[in-house]
């Protein structure tokens, strides 16, 4: 779907970008202010979160508890996006990362398990200034940014609880499934002394 811009609009940094109708002009802004800086990243994040609310119809700002996944292979500017519009955050368990250093967001609904992989495309980003490139991320339909196609994995599980078990060696507290048996004794991470004898 293709964005016509209509109104000017000046945003932080000095960045001028217009908006039609289509497109909400507020939530891009609560991105900005979210985020820190307006950038091509953030952009990125933002055409992200648009296309997955509309293949998988969530409205954007309002999804429920874990009721949409994003598993990112990055942990750049267009993640921020992705947690203020689809209520993805990593301290509900819902925005997971497999960091790869893709460009590549897959997101899932629970209710219906349909997903969706988005990897943004190869272009010659050198063609655009700073703005123009904002610009064309906004207003390009979405299959012109990313390739779209199904998920490469399943769903994840829901976030479990886990008990806590406290380190016999420095007396801290961590989760059942970061321990470890050293010399008989349950250690955290930080107390644990790695072994590896492999020859590469």
């Amino acid at each position: 779907m293709s964005i016509t811009f209509l109104n000017k609009v000046t945003l932080s940094l000095s960045a001028k970008f217009t908006f039609s109708k289509s497109m909400d002009e507020k939530l891009w802004k609560k991105c900005i202010d979210f985020h820190g800086h307006v950038c091509p990243g953030l952009a990125f994040g933002y055409k992200a979160s648009e296309t997955a609310a509309e293949i998988l119809r969530i409205p954007m700002e309002k999804a429920k508890d874990e009721e949409i996944v994003c598993i990112s292979e990055n942990d750049a500017c267009g993640v921020d996006c992705i947690q203020y519009l689809l209520s993805c955050t990593v301290g509900k368990g819902n925005l997971l990362f497999r960091v790869t250093g893709k460009p590549v967001y897959t997101f899932f609904r629970r209710d219906s398990k349909k997903g969706i992989r988005l990897v943004v495309r190869d272009f010659n980003k050198d063609l655009y200034s700073r703005e123009e490139l904002i610009q064309h991320i906004l207003d390009s339909p979405a299959d012109d940014i990313f390739d779209i196609s199904e998920p490469r994995f399943k769903l994840p599980e829901k976030a479990r609880k886990f008990q806590s078990i406290t380190c016999e060696c420095c007396g801290e507290s961590a989760r059942e499934d970061k321990i470890r048996l050293q010399d008989g004794k349950k250690v955290c991470l930080d107390c644990f002394e790695s072994y590896e004898r492999s020859f590469l």
